[in-house]
This record gives C-alpha cells, sequence and structure tokens, in this order.
C-alpha cells in the first residue's frame, strides 16, 4: 500500500506515503490512494488532515523510473491518468473545510513541492531541501506547482526556482514562505502531531470559510471581497460555533467546537 490513511474517532486523518524505499515517488497506484485517501476524508467530514511521508524523504516527485518504461501515446496517456488522480486528490484537499498539516524531511522534489504546498501549515525538518526538478529533465509542472508557488512566494522567485531547478535550503525557504516554519529533524512528527491535534480541537467550520477567503481573495477585487467577507462572518457568527465560540470568550472558558454541529 503506497498510501496510508488512518481515520481516528476525534476528526485527525493521517494520510502517509509509504513507499521510502522509492523516495515516495508518485506512480499511478501513488496518486490513486492519495484520491481514495482525500475522498474517505470527505466522506467522513474530518477535523484535520496530517500529510507525512515515510523514511528520508517527503516525496522526490514522479516516479521517473516507471515513466521510463513508457513512450508516446501510452506515456502520454499514464501521465493523464497520473496527474488526473494527483489532481483530483488535490481538489478534495482543497474543498474541504478541515486544514491540512504536511510535515516534511528530505528531499522535496517536484510533485512534493505541490502535495507541501498544498498544506495550510507546513513544517519543515532542518534537513529539508526543495527542488523543483521539472525543466531539468525536460518536464513541465504538474501537482499546482506552478499555481501554488507564484502565490507563496511570488512570480519572480517561483520562476528562479521552476526555471534554474537550484536546491533551495530550508531557512531560505523559510524566510520566503514557501513553508511556515522550520522544526529539528527528530521533532518533526512530535511538532506535527502537535499541530494537527491543535487544530483538531478548532472551529472546522470557520476554517473552511476562512481558506476559501484566502483563496478567492487572491483573485478577485477588494470591493468584491470585502463583501464576501461580510456575508461569511454574518453566516459564522449566527451558527452554533460561532455561538459556542463568543460564549466561551464571555464565560471566560476554553471552546467546545467538537461538541457543537457547525450547519445549526
Amino acid at each position: 500500500m503506497s498510501v496510508q490513511v488512518e481515520i481516528q474517532d476525534d476528526g485527525l486523518a493521517r494520510v502517509a506515503l509509504r513507499r521510502p524505499e522509492a523516495g515516495n515517488a508518485i506512480d499511478l497506484a501513488t496518486a490513486r490512494g492519495l484520491l481514495d485517501a482525500a475522498h474517505a476524508c470527505e466522506r467522513v467530514a474530518v477535523r484535520v488532515v496530517l500529510l507525512t511521508g515515510e523514511g528520508k524523504s517527503f516525496c522526490v516527485g514522479g516516479d521517473l523510473r516507471e515513466f521510463a518504461q513508457l513512450s508516446g501515446e501510452v506515456l502520454e496517456k499514464h501521465l493523464g491518468a497520473v496527474t488526473g488522480a494527483l489532481h483530483d486528490a488535490l481538489r478534495v484537499f482543497a474543498a474541504l473545510d478541515a486544514p491540512m498539516v504536511a510535515a516534511v524531511q528530505g528531499a522535496v522534489a517536484g510533485a512534493g513541492i505541490g502535495l507541501a504546498a498544498a498544506a495550510d501549515v507546513t513544517l519543515a525538518a532542518d534537513n529539508a531541501t526543495f527542488t523543483a526538478a521539472y525543466t531539468g529533465i525536460g518536464y513541465a509542472p504538474d501537482a499546482g506547482v506552478s499555481w501554488t508557488l507564484p502565490r507563496l512566494i511570488g512570480p519572480k522567485r517561483a520562476l528562479d526556482l521552476l526555471l534554474t531547478n537550484r536546491r533551495l535550503p530550508v531557512a531560505e525557504a523559510a524566510s520566503i514562505g514557501l513553508v511556515s516554519r522550520v522544526v529539528a529533524a527528530d521533532q518533526l512528527t512530535a511538532e506535527a502531531v502537535r499541530t494537527a491535534e491543535a487544530l483538531r480541537e478548532g472551529p472546522t467550520a470557520a476554517f473552511g470559510v476562512t481558506r476559501r477567503l484566502v483563496a478567492a481573495g487572491l483573485t478577485s477585487g477588494l470591493g468584491t471581497h470585502l463583501d464576501r467577507e461580510s456575508r461569511a462572518l454574518a453566516a459564522a457568527a449566527t451558527s452554533a460555533v460561532g455561538r459556542e465560540g463568543v460564549a466561551a470568550f464571555l464565560g471566560k472558558r476554553a471552546p467546545n467546537f467538537t461538541g457543537v454541529t457547525p450547519n445549526h
């Protein structure tokens, strides 16, 4: 099984890439496994997703050994199937209310960058390095890399990475906004779990609205977006989640967001 998904009763979904011997390279089975994992998270309305990669590297990108065995129309069709499943997985994860936390270590390349960038909170081990890699082998980007990178680090920096394929050290990745923060490699898993558990206790519906507002704000005018924010705030304030949040604040107690039904 190249992707393992474990959905806990408390709403924390653990999604793990499990091809450590191949650097968690994405072949067709892995892409389909990610899509199955995304649908599993969607079906049970999880509260947070924790994405990890087993072994020394988070994900080295596409499985070039698999691709090299094919050519012509067969390769074209195969890559269409791989990217189709991978991209559908990214769409499903993006549409969830639940935020995603990614914990990355070692080599993060190609589609691995796309997975890391798709997370709302990306924790990187101090041994992580980032390489776009696509144009280095004559390929074009996938996994949303040409969409997410310009939005995270700006078009100029994105093109620098995509065209030169230089290896980006983790300190620079953090300084330009590609990752959220850097932690010691031996603390990565523990810190990622702590972060995911904290988000699990939060207002999932409000997280979903906030994620969508941030995404929409990148492509809409200020006036349009202010109207969108106004509607979203009013809807949140009148929901059970919003009422619990205010009651907890005024009552000087911790909110119990896990005990309310979001849409009532």
